[in-house]
């Protein structure tokens, strides 16, 4: 076999492949053994027709297809090595000449890896925000933990806000009661913004027993999008009750015996969120500034499969399992189609760039990856996938994964190597080291990039719900 390759853009190359005949026998004789299977001819048992009755009954020309189908992707596969190529998805074959019994040849146009130089990297510089926790921060947190333990006791007043009601709902369209406009015995804490707009100015100032009519755009349902004549009744008014902030709530509430030690684990578990933060937008600032450093093509046909793939996915995953319609993300989101097209195609760009980018990197610093972190990743996976660890490893075994979980490590390792040589500075001027965030942390802000931020748009979707 020969080969040469012709580069016809930095992510594309045609292949030229020139097979001897001879290097067809072990495809030929498939052919016929397949063939042999699938046909009867009378006066021979099946599987035992001679190659010329085959040839005679049925074409020598089915049987060079069907061995031609068979070699074709091993020459592909043998000339790419011999080219020491990376493709990227399936070629473009075509056969260019067939000879009986003398020549195959074919040409093969696939997408390819670019070349990257990894610049100096040394010298970026981020900005972070500084991990500050005030007092403020500290009663906030302590408050909805006070708030998880609250009562509720029914009163004989005027519902106002934060008291929990109980109401009747029924909306009307056009003088009529919708099929899905009826409910009773909702729970329902004033102020909270869990139901229809303008429901807390009805209710406040209602005592049980009394109701109120209001105009509400729908959001779901039958008659979603339009103005429905809301009525709500009160049947129940409840008022909460928080218990004292002392000692004993710090022990009914938590592990410590004073609300001073309470107060000082919240004030630690702030930070600790803080300085996670504060890695992660250190690690996202640094792979910007990288980027910036790197020219990168982008393979056209690979582009659009990561536009589709990733439109797909909020489409029929994130929105389609919460009941949204793309439309209706939209224009909860306030963007255009248009807008909307190109915030995911400059998405794709980054993803595959930060991909193309990191994987050099690892191949520059002959980075790799032991079993050990490749476990750990994958529990961390198992764990985000809701799957057991064993679930999840059966999983990517199957379907092929491990190379992918491997390049997520590895993808990890590169950014961390790349953060640990920037200086990175918050906002009160203050070096911050990164020294002790683990690789781990960077596969995170990675995979967000790569694969698309599924629980940002999860979140964004479930606002918008």
């Amino acid at each position: 076999m020969k080969s040469a390759v012709e580069t016809l853009n930095p992510t594309r190359v045609r292949l030229t492949v020139e097979v001897p005949f001879e290097e067809l026998k072990d495809s030929l004789d498939a052919a016929y053994k397949k063939i042999n299977q699938q046909v009867t001819v009378k006066g021979f048992r099946k599987g035992k027709i001679p190659a010329r009755v085959i040839d005679q009954r049925f074409g020598r020309g089915a049987v060079l297809e069907e061995a031609v189908n068979d070699a074709l992707p091993k020459f592909y596969t043998e000339a790419v090595n011999e080219a020491d190529l990376n493709p990227l998805g399936q070629p473009e074959v075509d056969i260019t000449e067939l000879k009986d019994g003398e020549l195959l040849a074919f040409t093969a146009e696939v997408d390819v890896r670019p070349e990257i130089e990894i610049p100096d990297y040394s010298g970026i510089e981020v900005e972070v925000d500084a991990v500050e926790v005030s007092d403020e921060d500290v009663e906030k947190s302590v408050e909805q933990l006070r708030g998880r333990f609250a009562s509720t006791n029914d009163v004989e007043r005027a519902a106002a806000e934060g008291d929990v009601v109980t109401i009747d709902l029924e909306a009307k369209v056009d003088g009529e009661v919708l099929p899905d406009g009826v409910a009773s015995d909702v729970s329902y804490t004033i102020g909270s913004g869990e139901l229809l707009e303008g429901i807390d100015e009805a209710v406040k100032g209602l005592e049980a027993g009394g109701e109120a009519t209001f105009t509400s755009q729908l959001k779901g349902g039958s008659a979603e999008g339009k103005d429905a004549e809301v009525t709500v009744k009160v049947t129940k008014v409840s008022a909460k009750e928080l218990p004292e902030l002392d000692d004993e709530f710090a022990q009914m509430a938590s592990e410590f015996d004073t609300l001073e030690d309470l107060k000082a684990d919240s004030r630690k578990r702030l930070e600790n969120m803080k300085q996670y933060d504060q890695a992660t937008q250190a690690q996202e600032r640094v792979l910007e500034k990288l980027l910036e450093l790197v020219e990168v093509p982008i393979p056209e046909k690979l582009l659009e499969d990561e536009v589709n793939t990733r439109k797909h996915n909020l489409e029929h995953h994130q929105l389609g399992q919460m009941g949204l319609t793309i439309e209706k993300y939209l224009e909860f989101q306030g963007k255009t189609v248009e807008e909307f097209d190109a915030e995911t195609k400059d998405q794709a760009i980054k993803g595959i760039k930060t991909q193309f980018v990191l994987d050099a990197l690892v191949n520059k610093e002959k980075l790799g990856v032991d079993q050990e972190e490749l476990t750990e990743h994958l529990m961390r996976r198992a764990a985000s996938s809701g799957m057991s660890p064993d679930q999840f490893a059966q999983a990517v075994v199957e379907g092929g994964q491990v190379p992918m979980l491997v390049g997520e490590v590895a993808r990890g390792k590169a950014l961390a190597v790349v953060v640990e040589a920037a200086k990175v500075v918050d906002t009160n001027g203050e070096v911050v080291d990164l020294s002790d965030e683990d690789e781990e942390t960077a596969a995170e802000t990675v995979e967000a990039v790569v694969d698309g931020d599924a629980d940002a748009a999860e979140a964004q979707a479930d606002e918008a719900k």
